[in-house]
């Protein structure tokens, strides 16, 4: 499931590089700017955050603070990790819960400009915050021997 996710990822952050490019060109050369580019550019980088963020989460590359982590004990450091990863859990999972509810009360809702469906930006919400909840929740059952700031 990985690789797919970093596709994805790399062509979200293409197209989100892309877009504003795009915009500046048309607008500087052709002397006209694309309707909803900047709808279209916000659309994107919400995806790129959320959908990526499993892949973070799985790398271990979440903000913990490593610098305390490494200056504990080596008893204290696992203790404080493993509360980092029940935090990640609770968090990822409350959030996870809470975008999904919400595209449940707003199947209609639509972006001003482009008419860009409501559930499809809560839903790259939904999908990284639940893609991160299961990565904790691995992570939590596997022990991983990797360098990351936050593995047990």
């Amino acid at each position: 499931m990985r690789k797919p996710l970093e596709i994805v990822s790399v062509l979200l952050l293409a197209a989100l590089v892309a877009v504003p490019f795009i915009q500046i060109i048309a607008r500087e050369v052709l002397g006209s700017a694309i309707v909803g580019a900047e709808e279209l550019t916000r659309f994107l980088l919400i995806c790129t955050v959320f959908i990526a963020y499993p892949l973070v989460a799985a790398s271990h590359e979440n903000i913990v603070m490593s610098e305390l982590l490494d200056a504990l004990p080596a008893r204290a450091g696992r203790a404080l990790r493993f509360v980092i990863l029940a935090a990640g859990i609770a968090t990822c999972g409350f959030l996870g819960w809470v975008a999904f509810q919400n595209i449940m009360g707003n199947m209609r809702g639509a972006t001003p400009t482009l008419k860009i469906p409501f559930w499809i930006f809560m839903g790259a919400t939904t999908f990284g915050f639940a893609g991160a909840f299961l990565v904790h929740l691995v992570q939590l059952r596997r022990r991983d021997t990797g360098h990351g700031s936050v593995a047990l």
